[in-house]
């Protein structure tokens, strides 16, 4: 079995048949797929689509780009979604300097907001991070001083440095279909030296497609062409990076039933 750590089957991209999407990701053996929050004002939406599926959870939370437009969370609503028997982690949250669209101060604020959530409640944090990898590190480390916490990098395409960091604190690190890029080569020297029980998978549909289906709409289906890159870089079959990719999942979200 694989799972999908990080999909958007809220997005509009879906919504004409999204049965049938998340159909085609069963047939093409993904257990579990994790649909994740980016406004705290749709979470009801990602809900409901976690509600329709057996195999879907979600997360709630604000993205860095809506930092600045969304109404700031508050650690205690953020507790209190979290409740929901569906709702198993936080985010996405995080940093983003590369588009920049919300004010850096309150992308970090925001950031510290869901670390504290998750730091309250046991709960992951799923972390956003481009173009701000140092401010990323220090956050995580200067939270992590203040009491543990759990959570992973998504999406990852950062250097060594922060790998080894985020490592170091006890998260973990997701990685996408740019790992199948032609032209990931320093991320695919970074992932060959990481440890495979630190490491999941995830499509970040509808973005993100990877090779074969680079440029066309991703969906939860074609993870397992990341899960096969991961294994020819790790010097491991496929059938092992399926099964560690799984159990990292349920370790880090233990919510999920196994």
């Amino acid at each position: 079995m694989l799972v999908d750590s990080h999909c958007h089957l809220d997005f509009p991209d879906f919504a004409e048949e999204l049965d049938a999407v998340v159909e085609r990701a069963r047939r093409n053996g993904v257990g579990r797929m994790l649909t994740i929050c980016t406004h705290l004002t749709r979470f009801d939406r990602v809900l409901a689509v976690a509600e329709r599926f057996a195999d879907v959870y979600c997360t709630v939370g604000i993205h860095p780009h809506e930092a600045g437009s969304e109404p700031a969370a508050e650690v205690e609503r953020l507790v209190e979604l979290s409740r929901h028997p569906k709702v198993v982690g936080f985010g996405e949250t995080g940093l983003d300097y590369f588009y920049d669209k919300s004010p850096r101060e309150r992308q970090r604020a925001s950031f510290r907001t869901h670390i504290a959530a998750a730091r309250a409640t046991g709960l992951p944090v799923v972390v956003h991070t481009r173009d701000a990898d140092d401010d990323t590190a220090a956050i995580l480390a200067e939270e992590m001083e203040k009491g543990a916490f759990t959570g992973l990098i998504h999406c990852f395409s950062s250097g060594p440095e922060l790998a080894a960091k985020s490592i170091s604190l006890g998260l973990y690190v997701s990685l996408s279909g740019i790992l199948t890029f032609k032209k990931a080569e320093a991320l695919q020297q970074t992932v060959r030296g990481l440890p495979l029980d630190r490491l999941l998978v995830e499509t970040d549909c509808p973005y993100l497609a990877p090779v074969p289906f680079r440029g066309k709409r991703n969906e939860p289906a074609y993870v397992g062409h990341t899960a096969a890159k991961l294994a020819e870089l790790q010097g491991v079959d496929a059938a092992a990076v399926a099964a560690a990719t799984t159990a990292n999942f349920h370790r880090l979200f233990a919510k999920v039933p196994g």
